[in-house]
């Protein structure tokens, strides 16, 4: 009998890809987070003690703040710049682009001990001013996975809605809010998801510049990870996991509803 080839088997690759790496991980994370370290029995230990902690719902609090800082920040630098980038008028050469790409080569650590190293030279180092420096940290390294999903949006608008609406009598503030704004939701919904959610479970920006005075969520999970706490730190994990899919159920309801109510205008 002759083998014959058919093109589901190129999904194989994906599906032994998705079970070994996303699917099994997701398992032991599960297994581990509701299991007793000295037993190994079933247990809802871990949660009666995170939820019993006012220190973990605290740094919980902490890391959602800061990942909504970091997201408004990066969307209101981020924006402007985007929308410069995308009109031809002011850029003709697609290198001004790569300009916010190319950080992206360096190292991830040797970007922030270079950060850390400039902030502290001008005198804003963490041991100071530990929430700037953090939030100069997370701006940085993140603004580029905002700029680039913003500037891919803006360049596929239809600019002669945007004509449409000012020979009508839109003034540019009107313009902006009720064609350009829904025009790019689809860009500014992938830039919060892709800020956001990296945000919560970061923990060398925030140990390395605000030298350990701020500790978020992913700096507690790589602790008793690191401890040897693998139940608890895959609990906390398993928290992480939640609210991620969160935002991104909400992120794609929002998107969708206003790319509802876009073509129905």
């Amino acid at each position: 009998m002759s083998f014959r080839f058919q093109r589901k088997y190129l999904s194989i690759p994906y599906i032994v890809f998705f079970l070994l790496f996303i699917i099994v991980p997701i398992f032991l994370i599960i297994y581990y987070a509701f299991t007793d370290k000295a037993t190994g029995n079933f247990s809802f230990i871990n949660l009666v003690h995170f939820f019993s902690d006012m220190t973990n719902i605290n740094v919980l609090i902490i890391s959602l703040v800061f990942a909504l800082a970091t997201t408004v920040i990066c969307l209101i630098i981020g924006y402007p710049i985007a929308y410069i980038l995308a009109n031809k008028k002011f850029n003709k050469n697609k290198v001004i682009v790569m300009l916010f790409v190319m950080p992206m080569w360096i190292n991830f650590i040797i970007r922030t001990g270079a950060t850390r190293d400039l902030l502290t030279w001008i005198g804003l180092g963490g041991g100071t001013h530990p929430t700037f420096a953090t939030l100069v940290g997370l701006v940085y390294n993140y603004l580029p996975f905002t700029v680039l999903p913003l500037y891919s949006t803006m360049l596929k608008m239809d600019r002669s809605l945007i004509e449409a609406s000012a020979d009508l009598g839109a003034n540019p503030v009107q313009t902006f809010i009720k064609v350009v704004i829904p025009m790019t939701m689809p860009g500014i919904v992938s830039a919060c998801t892709m800020v956001f959610m990296p945000t919560i479970s970061s923990y060398v920006i925030s140990d390395l510049l605000s030298e350990y005075n701020i500790v978020l969520f992913g700096s507690y999970i790589d602790l008793y990870f690191n401890q040897a706490n693998w139940n608890f730190g895959a609990f906390m994990a398993l928290i992480m996991l939640i609210l991620v899919g969160i935002s991104v159920v909400v992120t794609r309801k929002f998107s969708k509803e206003e790319n509802a109510r876009t073509s129905l205008w």
